[in-house]
């Protein structure tokens, strides 16, 4: 803040200005980041450095100018400056009576600056001159940066109000404000506040609108309450909608993940299976050649035993028979040694065959059990969808709802103004009336001798049709309240059903939770039937290390193999019926959910067409009233003019009468007539 300090004072003695003590004393005493120059009266050149200063300075993010009583050319150099400073967050300019230069300087500043995004504007003149307003609110509406609008006491009028309501329209930082725009005490009225509940329907995030103290009947206000409370409805469903999301989308991922981890274990189950039936036919081939070790063995014996046999031909003559004898017990011998090769050699092969038959068989569950997976995920996938898009059209409808809601208090609104103008136009016509009548008199009082008697029998009439007029009236009166009544009743009616349609509604919500319960239910019992699967398969792998460990006796490892492979193919078994039966659960429960879902439609395409009838027969009963009302207005003139007519006619009779009796200068006349 020294340097700060520093700069400030050159800038000034640069432009041949010296620095102001209090703005100097402020900056010694001010924290980092935050300059507080509250109260402080700013002369021009100290604007003019501060702008300068605010164009490199890169250490404020905080700057309160409240009442320091600026110039124009004052605030405009100051504005300048932060036109194209991108550190400053915070501008308090309140209590500074900001003009047409003022509001022209902060337009500039809202299209060139990107990082301010708290502006207080309180206690300003900034509506006064609508043309530099205008230009306010259009920089406002392209500004995307500001997130806090304070702009109480601003003498913003109805016009000005209108511009704000398009900035609100087509601003989408100001759609999502941190803190509600400030409005209050200004001279919005009537038409400014129609204009910003116009704006409304199409800002869907805004949350709250202040417009305390600018002459706003109290209906205009309600809508806008109603048009806030439905923002924060629609921002805490989307909000809950998200969380809803977000959680799905981390089971998922979990689900993946185990389904991956899973399929990795599988692998490596393969691959050890893989690896002990590669030692189990080394040890098999290398029981083969112990085997034919020996009988190599056993055919040198035998040669050993001819060579003997032929030496002892000429010597040993009488054992003949026994050399004979001892020849066929070799060849049996050499033949039961070539019979138990040739087992041995089938066996082998026989072993090697149900070794690929079984690697074969494992690959082919894995590829179903796989398939099915994928098939699972894809209908929750598509289950998720359906149920995102129910909620989005039940939001849809609701928020229709609301709106022709809306949408009928303005026309009620719009009617009693037509009255209004109606009013106007027959009172106007009054005017004219008594005008002319006023000119009638003088005709009048020339023919008064003359019309006495058809006066005093148009009297009578004029009395007798009177009173006929007010019976009628009277009867229009009460048809008019026994409608009126029967609108209200079925009005009333007609939001019973919604409000029972919406508990419908919330049922089917309710129902459609339970179906995702009951899926994750079912997701939960496949993952256990996939544990099943794997303890099977670990199952398995001891199964093939007691068969490594067996090989010594090879009679009692086929038959113990041969009980090993039909339990194996009974657990499989039992494991396809079970993931059956699951796969039938579920697709149970999937005809059921679309079972709702028809359900759904077809209540949404009732509710659309109670909502159609709804709405017809709400402007039946506005068109009925305003004809009604309009009859009643054509009576009542009817009858005043008649009455006014009949008085004032009355009044020139009996002046004329008087004038007469006391010998006026009419009754001169009267010879001559």
């Amino acid at each position: 803040m020294e340097e700060f300090r520093r700069t400030y004072s050159r800038l000034c003695k640069e432009s041949g200005a010296e620095p102001q003590e209090t703005v100097l004393q402020q900056m010694h005493q001010l924290p980092q980041g935050r300059l507080d120059l509250a109260t402080q009266s700013l002369t021009v050149d100290t604007c003019r450095a501060l702008g300068k200063l605010l164009q490199k300075e890169a250490l404020l993010t905080e700057l309160v100018l409240s009442d320091c009583m600026l110039s124009e050319e004052g605030a405009v150099l100051l504005l300048q400056g932060l036109c194209v400073n991108t550190i400053v967050r915070f501008l308090d300019l309140k209590g500074n009576n900001l003009r047409a230069s003022g509001a022209e300087a902060l337009a500039k500043l809202l299209r060139q600056n990107k990082s301010i995004q708290s502006l207080t504007l309180e206690w300003n003149s900034l509506g006064t001159w609508e043309e530099a307003f205008a230009a306010f609110c259009g920089a406002l509406a392209a500004n995307g940066a500001l997130r806090q609008l304070d702009l109480r006491n601003n003498q913003i009028s109805h016009k000005g109000a209108e511009e704000l309501a398009l900035a609100l329209k087509s601003n989408t930082s100001l759609q999502q404000l941190d803190f509600p725009p400030d409005l209050r005490w200004n001279h919005i009225g009537l038409l400014g506040g129609r204009a910003l509940v116009n704006c409304l329907p199409s800002n869907r995030t805004l949350w709250k609108l202040e417009l305390a103290g600018n002459s706003i009947p109290g209906d205009i206000l309600r809508a806008v309450e109603q048009a806030m409370d439905h923002n924060q409805d629609r921002q805490t469903a989307f909000r809950e909608s998200q969380a809803r999301a977000h959680v799905l989308s981390k089971e998922v991922r979990h689900l993946r993940e185990e389904k991956s981890k899973q399929f990795l274990d599988l692998m490596e189950t393969i691959d050890r299976q893989r690896e002990e039936m590669v030692r189990s036919s080394k040890a098999s081939a290398a029981r083969v050649g112990q085997l034919q070790e020996a009988l190599n063995e056993r055919h040198s014996i035998i040669n050993a035993l001819k060579a003997k046999l032929q030496m002892a031909e000429a010597a040993l003559a009488l054992s003949e028979q026994k050399a004979q004898d001892l020849g066929e017990l070799l060849a049996t011998t050499e033949q039961e040694q070539r019979s138990l090769a040739q087992r041995q050699a089938k066996e082998h092969r026989l072993e090697q065959q149900e070794a690929a038959e079984r690697e074969s068989k494992l690959r082919r569950d894995l590829s179903a059990a796989n398939e099915k997976n994928l098939l699972l995920q894809n209908q929750v996938d598509e289950l998720e969808r359906k149920v995102k898009s129910q909620q989005d059209q039940l939001f849809l409808t609701r928020q229709e709802l609301t709106n022709t809601a809306a949408e009928l208090k303005m026309r009620a609104v719009q009617a009693e103004e037509r009255l209004e103008l109606e009013k106007k136009r027959s009172r106007q016509s009054l005017e004219d009336a008594e005008h002319l009548r006023f000119k009638e008199v003088e005709h009048m009082t020339r023919h008064l001798e003359e019309s006495e008697r058809a006066m005093q029998e148009r009297v009578q009439r004029l009395e007798a049709v009177r009173l006929s007029l007010e019976e009628e009236l009277s009867r229009a009166k009460a048809a008019a309240l026994s409608e009126r009544s029967q609108a209200e009743e079925e009005l009333i009616k007609a939001k019973n059903q919604v409000r029972l349609e919406e508990q419908r509604l919330a049922h089917l919500e309710e129902k459609l939770r339970l179906l995702a319960q009951a899926r994750d239910e079912a997701q939960s019992a496949c993952l256990q039937q996939k544990q099943v699967v794997a303890d099977a398969q670990a199952r398995a792998s001891q199964l093939g290390r007691q068969v490594e460990g067996l090989t010594r006796r090879l009679e009692e490892l086929q038959q113990e193999l041969s009980n090993k492979d039909q339990e194996k193919a009974a657990e499989v078994t039992r494991v396809r019926l079970e993931l059956q039966e699951q796969n039938g659960r579920l697709q149970a429960e999937l005809t059921a959910q679309e079972a709702l879902k028809e359900k759904a439609a077809a209540l949404e395409r009732q509710l659309k067409v109670i909502a159609s009838d709804h709405r017809e027969a709400l402007l039946d009963r506005e068109s009925e009233n305003a004809s009604l009302r309009e009859k009643l207005r054509l009576k009542q003139a009817e009858i005043a003019r008649i009455r006014d007519e009949e008085a004032q006619r009355a009044s020139f009779l009996q002046n004329a009468v008087l004038a007469y009796v006391q010998g006026s200068p009419l009754r001169t006349l009267s010879p001559q007539k």
